[in-house]
């Protein structure tokens, strides 16, 4: 496993519940700021097995990036489910995005 692969997965590990981080937030902490895409195919391959909080990763412009009804609707129910206000698919950024001064790596 790559140090990139290994800080994503440490980066999303340590966002709380109710709390949001975008896929290029997520890149730029681990030391990659045009990264996103690969975050993207770390959290496909190994959310399971990491056990990560896939739900709360979502895009830079607040939305759910499944195109898939299922997925999407798995994950808006997991935001939902902690606190986390889910409108048209979007999500407030400004409320509920962590910053990364409060993620513990």
């Amino acid at each position: 496993m790559t140090e990139f692969t290994e800080r994503v997965i440490a980066i999303i590990k340590s966002v709380p519940a109710g709390k949001v981080v975008t896929y290029g937030q997520v890149a730029a902490m681990a030391g990659s700021p045009r990264g996103a895409r690969q975050v993207v195919r770390v959290l496909h391959a190994l959310s399971m097995k990491h056990g990560l909080p896939w739900h709360r990763v979502i895009n830079a412009k607040g939305e759910i990036g499944f195109p898939d009804s299922e997925s999407r609707e798995i994950q808006m129910m997991s935001l939902e489910s902690e606190g986390i206000e889910v409108r048209n698919g979007k999500i407030d950024l400004a409320v509920y995005q962590l910053q990364a001064e409060n993620l513990a790596e």
